[in-house]
């Protein structure tokens, strides 16, 4: 009997990863790189770059994505609108869409945006503005923190920032241990994922419309093959640690800064964040749209290029842009997706959630 038991349960293991790496191989079909690959210094970073023209009236621009999530997501936002206009540099972060992870220190953000300076400079991009949602405004942070002299500005988009009450979920330190962490992370991450993906995909836009072609624009479902599900789970259960030590530096930031926030953001706490780095950040501009959600970059995205505009000195009026689109969205109803049932206010998940958390 006991036997059995062990050749029913290792079946079933080998089955799950079996399936895992199909899976993960059929989504990598799916989503192929559509940048070059950079080497920054014994391991390549996946970007895209795209070279300023003639006529260019924007400095270069560098998009960093948020947890779970790849370059394809701010390729989606923005590059329609700022092409020509810019040089613009699209970067996976190290370990996420088609980067490789690098050293232990790219587990935590000041490692990750060491590295993307460093690829700043193997593209020949002296100094650039820098856009980060979400997880990604914590490597802009750093980044204006380690190499002030390659940040000609900022610009956070629903950044996180700030320590926040109840620490991490116990799903990103369970699946950052030793043995069970990996087992885990290649038994359940992918079948659970693909049950929950476009739940969390809304959960993330809510209460906005959540457009219907997300998913296959932005490639998420890359954060579901293990490995790479692995290292985002390093990131998520390093930040806060990370954030404990580093938000009281926040005040030494000189760079001229824009913070974009959605008050309705379910995933990060506009307060416990953007309002309180607003608060760190002398002479910062903080931009909060009533009945946004976690995608500022996507439902207030000709307000992000007007951000991005006025760090380049141009006169904008970004309040009166904030105060127009939460009339359109209102006369629109584009707030007709609720978050679900039962959930808190906000998540503490990050881009792409694929397990429920406690608030951020």
């Amino acid at each position: 009997m006991t036997v059995t038991i062990l050749i029913a349960l290792g079946t079933a293991v080998a089955g799950l990863i079996l399936y895992a790496l199909l899976q993960s191989r059929r989504i990598e079909r799916l989503y192929p790189p559509i940048g070059e690959f950079v080497d920054v210094g014994g391991y390549r970073l996946h970007a895209m770059h795209i070279p300023a023209e003639d006529g260019a009236d924007l400095p270069p621009i560098v998009f960093l994505h948020g947890a779970s999530g790849n370059l394809r997501d701010q390729v989606s936002a923005f590059r329609d609108r700022l092409e020509g206009r810019a040089e613009m540099l699209f970067v996976d972060r190290p370990g996420h869409g088609w980067s490789e992870r690098g050293g232990p220190e790219n587990a935590f953000p000041d490692g990750q945006a060491r590295a993307v300076a460093e690829l700043m400079n193997r593209k020949g991009i002296a100094q650039a503005l820098i856009v980060g949602h979400s997880f990604g405004g914590v490597i802009a942070a750093n980044m204006a923190l380690e190499r002030p002299h390659k940040v000609s500005g900022l610009l956070f988009l629903a950044t996180a920032s700030h320590p926040w009450p109840g620490g991490i979920d116990w799903h990103y330190h369970a699946a950052t241990a030793p043995v069970v962490g990996r087992l885990a992370t290649w038994l359940l991450a992918m079948p659970a994922g693909l049950l929950r993906i476009d739940m969390a995909a809304r959960n993330v836009f809510s209460p906005n419309r959540y457009p219907p072609d997300y998913l296959a624009r932005s490639g998420t479902a890359l954060i579901l093959r293990p490995w790479t599900f692995r290292y985002n789970a390093y990131d998520v259960a390093n930040l806060y640690d990370h954030v404990v030590k580093v938000s009281p530096r926040y005040r030494e930031i000189e760079t001229p800064t824009i913070i974009v926030t959605g008050d309705n953001d379910y995933v990060v706490s506009p307060d416990i964040h953007s309002a309180a780095l607003s608060e760190a950040i002398d002479g910062s501009e903080l931009v909060r749209i009533k009945g946004v959600g976690h995608k500022p970059d996507y439902i207030a995205t000709d307000l992000c290029v007007a951000a991005m505009e006025k760090l380049s000195g141009v006169d904008k009026d970004l309040e009166a842009m904030a105060r127009a689109l939460e009339e359109t969205l209102a006369s629109n109803r584009e707030t007709s997706n609720p978050p679900p049932a039962g959930r808190r206010r906000p998540l503490a998940t990050d881009q792409m959630p694929v397990m429920p958390s406690d608030p951020i």
